[in-house]
């Protein structure tokens, strides 16, 4: 019989003294008769797959949501990529640029698939539940899309139809607030409709927590204190989920969609199959032989490995140094190619070598397999603790300190006593520094800081201090020039550029 693959999805992996994390097998090669899919439910996987691209999980997502920050630099070799790094470190923008034209590209195509699953169960007179349940799993992945386009570039198209040819999909720019609406709208429905849990086959596909974890960051974002922390509230007390330890190893093969992941782009490399992304690649030791692992783009900087508290096993964790040791302690030391500009690579991306060694394959370092991690239980106790503070009170408080206490105590496991004390403070002001510097330090090199300063508005502050090149305008990037040609000046460009 025919085979069909389901080629987003991988076993459930990294659960607690699971001793079979390096044997990757896919989910597919069932019959269709095995899986009961319909048609809708292979458009459903090929919007999955479609967070796969480099714009949704490689080099351009990278560069839009982490060099930009002041925890990353380009890297690399002085001569690779010198326009990305006067774009992307020194703001410097240009109109018409590969990464930033790729970025814009593969996010609406993500839009496109999305809105196909949404158009078919659309055009169904009653729709059953499996398939509003596939309905929900698109609105969630069309609004992850918006919100990654509308903080990146503001204003942008609304397109939330199905496009048969590109005149119906040539439309002005929608205001942001009709953007945001559209995302509400998207998550509000994929909440009410999507499971909690999927079964151990469906390790990966997107859950009612998911949705209203995504929400919350929403929120958040628009400073919406009452609405985030209600919905971070909801998840905690869902018992869904919980801190993984030690943290290294939630970044690692092994802690892939362990109890902390609330939703990662699921990534499948093996000798005989490729179904994977980028983001191991690019961030990739850049040197010869055993360590040619990749680009050696997105490393971080001194910057943020002097944000780290003394001691805080967080830094290390973070921030692997080149010509030390590599961390599993079976590949020598990290060894880089000559004129390497950084002094650490980012541990986060880093693969394990026995995986590297099995995958075979023409690119058997190329850490294709690896899972890129987007929401975490961590994100949500932070958020929480943020919302909560900024709304006062002195529950709101206590609960904030409490949250916030969860990621320190996590943080400074096996650290010798007095490592990252407990924050006591109830000043409100002190309080948010205190949160604000541990989202830095918990989430470094995981693609969050950039959108953090603009939201908390002090980014021109933060990057004046750096020396950095940074203006207000730099919050949005330009609209890809090449797209507003092919509109014949329908679209048009951002204020300032």
């Amino acid at each position: 019989m025919k085979k069909f693959i389901l080629p987003i999805l991988l076993l459930g992996t990294g659960v607690a003294g699971c001793s079979k994390f390096l044997d990757r097998k896919p989910l597919g090669q069932y019959t269709q008769d095995d899986l009961g899919l319909s048609a809708l439910e292979s458009q459903v996987m090929a919007a999955y797959a479609g967070l796969r691209t480099e714009g949704c999980a490689g080099v351009k997502f990278g560069a839009v949501h982490s060099i930009r920050s002041d925890d990353a630099m380009k890297g690399s070799i002085a001569s690779d990529g010198v326009p990305a790094e006067q774009m992307f470190d020194d703001f410097i923008y240009l109109k018409d640029f590969w990464l930033l034209n790729d970025y814009w590209g593969d996010h609406y195509r993500l839009v496109k698939l999305c809105n196909d699953v949404i158009g078919a169960v659309d055009k169904t007179a009653s729709p059953n539940p499996a398939e509003l349940v596939n309905r929900g799993e698109a609105k969630f992945l069309r609004a992850y899309a918006y919100f990654n386009l509308v903080r990146a570039f503001g204003e942008v198209p609304k397109i939330d139809f199905v496009v048969t040819n590109t005149t119906e999909g040539n439309v002005p720019k929608k205001s942001i607030a009709e953007i945001y609406a559209l995302i509400d709208a998207d998550l509000q429905e994929a909440a009410s409709v999507l499971p909690p849990t999927w079964g151990p086959e469906y390790t990966g596909r997107t859950t009612k927590w998911a949705a209203k974890a995504l929400q919350a960051k929403t929120w958040i974002t628009r400073s919406n204190w009452g609405s985030a922390l209600g919905a971070c509230r909801e998840i905690i007390n869902s018992n869904q989920y919980r801190l993984f330890e030690p943290y290294w190893k939630v970044f690692s093969e092994e802690g892939e969609n362990c109890p902390e992941s609330i939703f990662e782009i699921q990534a499948l490399y093996n000798s005989t199959q490729d179904y994977g992304i980028q983001y191991a690649n690019y961030q990739g030791v850049r040197g010869s032989g055993n360590w040619d692992l990749g680009w050696g783009w997105n490393v971080p900087t001194q910057d943020l490995y002097d944000a780290f508290e003394t001691g805080d096993p967080r830094r290390e964790y973070t921030c692997m140094a080149n010509n030390a040791p590599e961390p599993y302690g079976i590949a020598g030391n990290i060894t880089s190619q000559a004129g390497f500009v950084g002094k650490w690579y980012n541990r986060k991306a880093y693969t394990h070598p026995n995986v590297r060694n099995s995958a075979g394959g023409n690119v058997p370092r190329a850490g294709r397999w690896l899972n890129m991690r987007i929401v975490r239980y961590a994100d949500v106790l932070l958020w929480a603790a943020e919302a909560a503070n900024e709304l006062g009170g002195a529950q709101n408080t206590t609960d904030a300190l409490q949250w916030l206490e969860l990621v320190r105590a996590r943080a400074r496991q096996g650290a010798p006593a007095g490592t990252l004390p407990k924050v006591v403070t109830t000043v409100q002001a002190e309080l948010r520094d205190a949160i604000r510097h541990e989202r830095r330090v918990e989430f470094g090199m995981e693609h969050e800081r950039f959108y953090d300063l603009v939201r908390w508005g002090i980014a021109e502050q933060t990057f004046g201090q750096l020396g950095k090149n940074y203006q207000p305008r730099n919050r949005y990037l330009p609209i890809p020039q090449p797209e507003i040609d092919k509109s014949g000046g329908v679209l048009k460009q951002n204020p300032d550029y």
